[in-house]
């Protein structure tokens, strides 16, 4: 499964000029998993207590730890390393302290780590940036997998006659763009599906199979497969065999009971009236004999 992402709150190491350091805060998830040829989404967040900075005077940018010069991701693609060209993005808005970044096309090399900067312009049309930050001490590392998760398929037993779920779920880090699951039977109207986030940077993708199952359905395979979204397909499946159950059913228990339960009553009468009648009839043979 993915490992789970830990979200870290970074102190900031001022690059020009030396103010209040302490006033930037940053949060940024330290280490996620990523799918080579797929996408991720590194959540970060960052704020500025003492005012409100428009979107216009802030230049977000994304950079190798170690070279600030190695830019991942910049506004202008004419400084972002060659490799990384047209593969990132910032998603929201600067201004309202949203710094995450989606990277597509994931690479076998793009493990970073990376690390998020904050230029601070004088105006929103002045070129010349009046503040710079840093937030180095935790940038985000990425794991690399070259090969998918299988799925995960959840169900109880099938009952011949009665609705049936199967529920085939997996993690994924790409939220701008899930995988899609398919079934290999029902329909449309047969599936319901739900997405969440688990924690920061970690999300969820969950399918829900509904159908009855006949008893024609025993030993039939059921197979979840799943797409990740990227440059080439990628996919991954899971599957089970269906075992039905015959409905509960007790008529082959009761009916031969109540037949025996009849059969003896009526025996049992019989008798009585029997007894009945020759007991009479030797009372009246005793009072004639005096015997």
């Amino acid at each position: 499964r993915l490992n789970t992402p830990k979200e870290m709150i970074t102190k900031v190491t001022i690059l020009s000029p030396p103010v209040g350091a302490e006033e930037w805060k940053a949060s940024v998830v330290s280490s996620m998993d990523a799918l080579v040829d797929s996408c991720v989404v590194v959540p970060c967040s960052f704020s500025h207590p003492k005012e409100t900075l428009p979107t216009a005077r802030l230049r977000g940018q994304w950079h190798r730890t170690n070279d600030r010069d190695q830019l991942i991701y910049y506004k202008d693609e004419t400084r972002v390393l060659e490799n990384f060209r047209g593969r990132t993005q910032l998603l929201g808005e600067l201004g309202k302290g949203n710094c995450s970044l989606e990277i597509t096309d994931i690479k076998s090399h793009d493990n970073g780590p990376f690390c998020f900067r904050i230029e601070l312009a004088r105006t929103e049309t002045d070129t010349q940036t009046k503040d710079k930050f840093s937030f180095v001490e935790d940038c985000v590392t990425l794991r690399m997998m070259s090969e998918p998760n299988a799925p995960s398929l959840t169900h109880k037993d099938p009952i011949q006659g009665r609705p049936f779920t199967i529920t085939c779920s997996v993690m994924h880090t790409c939220p701008t763009n899930k995988p899609e699951i398919t079934w290999s039977r029902g329909s449309a109207d047969d599936v319901t599906e739900s997405h969440r986030e688990i924690q920061r940077g970690l999300w969820e993708i969950s399918s829900v199979l509904t159908f009855i199952p006949a008893e024609k359905d025993s030993h039939q395979d059921v197979t979840c497969t799943v797409l990740f979204q990227g440059r080439k397909t990628i996919t991954s499946s899971s599957k089970m065999t269906l075992y039905v159950r015959r409905s509960e059913n007790y008529n082959y228990i009761i009916i031969p009971v109540v037949v025996a339960l009849g059969s003896a009553a009526i025996f049992g009468g019989l008798c009585f009236l029997m007894v009945k009648k020759y007991k009479k009839r030797i009372e009246e043979l005793q009072r004639q004999d005096g015997t």
